[in-house]
């Protein structure tokens, strides 16, 4: 069952004009030397004022420029616990862990239809997922690298699902076939990114930061798929978290996994899902019931982040991973769609 949680408050303190970014970085869609697992362990716990500056955000707008928001966490209770991990299996190797288990999705039926309509396609090469009928939620380091914008997020655009029409009878040129979908491409007018992946309280990108929202220039008319609060494993029907995305591997096509999570931290779940560079930025999703009703949802609870490799005791070693929706950050992203509004004050 999705359990109602009351969550903290995040509200805007003061906004500061900050210089243009260069707009000179480089895609990365996979991050090297990352806090894995055992680093996470040794993180110290963050203090509010800790959470006040890596909560604050960056915003950057159509026009190229930029601010900084810095913000009040009101309502919160710190767990004592700090960055606990549950380890569940052995970590195994590679992106696609013995047999390929994604599946395409050509019937379109299926694709322009819940859930893998809100599956949309990010223009520097990742994909997210809509949140709201302007915001799309993807992988932060889709569009900044911890030290500037990537080259393709000045002139952003998100690229919506589309079938060609039976109406349409001429062949354009390049045309997809067999059901592939084509894009709607829309531009996006702002961008929000959390202060935490600049920097955070390891001194390096802080993987737990590592998601965006962009808000689009003009709203879609599909169904989107609401947030969630992350439960933990013990909480989830047989572990299990779903996923589509654009794999790269699999050009034009969007493809769809499921899998069970192996361990999990405060912010982060590891998991061996098979994917590929291009589902970067991916909605993880649950599907649980309401409280007190026979109905089943879908909500977003993590974005995927990708393949990690990290150095563990000395040996590079790997997983995938993606960043849980925690009350806080449930807060900060419904703050970006709604801003102070009722909407946000239970998860």
């Amino acid at each position: 069952t999705w359990h109602l949680k009351k969550i903290p408050q995040i509200v805007s303190k003061r906004t500061f004009s900050l210089d243009s970014p260069k707009f000179e970085a480089k895609t990365k869609l996979e991050l090297n030397s990352v806090c894995g697992i055992e680093c996470q362990r040794k993180l110290p716990v963050p203090s509010l004022s800790d959470l006040k500056d890596l909560l604050s955000y960056e915003t950057v707008f159509e026009n190229g420029t930029r601010t900084l928001t810095e913000v009040n966490v009101l309502g919160l209770v710190l767990d004592p616990a700090g960055n606990t991990t549950t380890r569940r299996s052995s970590r195994k190797k590679r992106q696609i862990y013995g047999t390929d288990s994604r599946f395409s999705i050509y019937d379109k039926r299926f694709m322009t239809n819940f859930p893998f309509n809100t599956a949309v396609k990010i223009s520097t090469g990742c994909s997210g997922i809509l949140i709201s009928p302007k915001h799309v939620l993807t992988a932060a380091h889709c569009l900044h690298n911890g030290k500037d914008y990537v080259k393709g997020s000045k002139r952003l655009r998100v690229g919506l699902m589309k079938t060609k029409s039976r109406g349409d009878g001429r062949k354009r040129k390049g045309a997809k076939r067999n059901g592939m979908p084509s894009f709607q491409w829309t531009r996006v007018k702002s961008t929000h990114i959390p202060k935490g992946w600049f920097k955070g309280v390891s001194g390096d990108i802080a993987l737990d930061y590592d998601y965006a929202v962009l808000e689009l220039k003009r709203p879609h008319k599909r169904k989107y798929m609401e947030l969630g609060i992350s439960p933990t494993i013990k909480m989830m029907p047989g572990s299990m978290i779903h996923f589509s995305g654009f794999d790269n591997d699999r050009s034009g096509q969007l493809v769809y996994r499921f899998c069970s999570i192996s361990d999990e931290s405060n912010d982060l779940f590891y998991q061996y899902c098979d994917a590929e560079p291009g589902s970067t930025g991916s909605g993880v999703y649950l599907r649980l019931k309401e409280p007190n009703k026979k109905k089943w949802k879908r909500k977003i609870i993590a974005v995927y982040s990708g393949h990690q490799w990290v150095d563990v005791n000395g040996e590079q070693q790997d997983y995938n991973v993606a960043v849980r929706i925690t009350p806080l950050k449930y807060a900060q992203i419904c703050f970006w769609i709604h801003g102070n509004d009722e909407n946000c004050t239970r998860g």
